[in-house]
């Protein structure tokens, strides 16, 4: 048993790890379930035509070995492996998601009759169109955040801003250029960049800005109050935290 590998064996069941927190696990169970189905038909096919149980299976075991990984699926020699064994990797959720689309996924559910291919397109436009609006909405409240509190607060002691409005400046950009996309794909992968690239360089020069400004004139709370409030609070549930 593996606790770093998304789909781990645990004596007497394989168990799924790799859901995220917020995801709803019904398309997931979907997949899941129509990919074992697919491989039962599989089997069933070719004993009902005669081959012996144990052929079968040594076959489909010979044949996808290379899936088999009892090490660290946290090591960053993983991947590198992975590709050495010729696997499927895709390192981004929002072109995992677009894979949905690909003629052997439609034919896997429209075969099993579970979805014919215009539904299985619609889910994955709802889940792009679902990731950009949800990026699109942090990025917005990012820029609010910044510009409306940070900013005046660090300009009012005396802080340079002209590194965090050159920031909030790029997160802005790239919002725009999401909002101007028509294709839910292309809006999808700029969505992710802005989270993940744009989003996370603001981020670090808003960070680097706090070390430095007064506490007492930071207009947020500070990563002191936000990890030991319930720990230092009066019979009435005021902070005694000092600024």
């Amino acid at each position: 048993r593996s606790r770093t590998s998304p789909v781990p064996f645990g004596g007497h069941r394989f168990e799924f790890r790799a859901v995220g927190s917020t995801q709803n696990v019904s398309l997931v169970n979907t997949v899941l379930a129509a990919i074992c189905a697919e491989a039962f038909k599989d089997f069933a096919d070719q004993i009902e035509a005669g081959t012996k149980p144990q052929d079968v299976a040594a076959a489909s075991l010979d044949a996808h070995w290379k899936v088999i990984f009892n090490g660290n699926g946290y090591d960053k020699a993983w991947p590198a492996e992975a590709d050495a064994r010729g696997m499927c990797r895709i390192d981004s959720g929002v072109e995992a998601i677009n894979v949905l689309a690909e003629p052997k996924n439609l034919a896997l559910f429209a075969d099993l009759n579970i979805m014919d291919p215009l539904e299985t397109l619609a889910r994955r436009d709802v889940m792009l169109q679902h990731y950009s609006g949800i990026v699109q909405i942090e990025a917005a409240c990012m820029v609010d955040m910044i510009v409306r509190q940070i900013i005046p607060a660090i300009h009012a002691v005396g802080i340079d801003t002209k590194a965090l409005m050159d920031a909030v400046r790029a997160v802005k950009t790239k919002l725009h250029f999401i909002e101007s996309q028509a294709d839910d794909f292309t809006k999808a992968k700029g969505a992710r960049e802005l989270r993940l690239e744009t989003m996370e360089t603001c981020r670090a020069v808003c960070d680097s800005i706090e070390e430095t400004c007064p506490a007492s004139a930071w207009p947020i709370a500070t990563y002191k109050h936000l990890l030991f409030l319930d720990c230092n609070q009066d019979a009435f549930g005021a902070s005694t935290l000092s600024s």
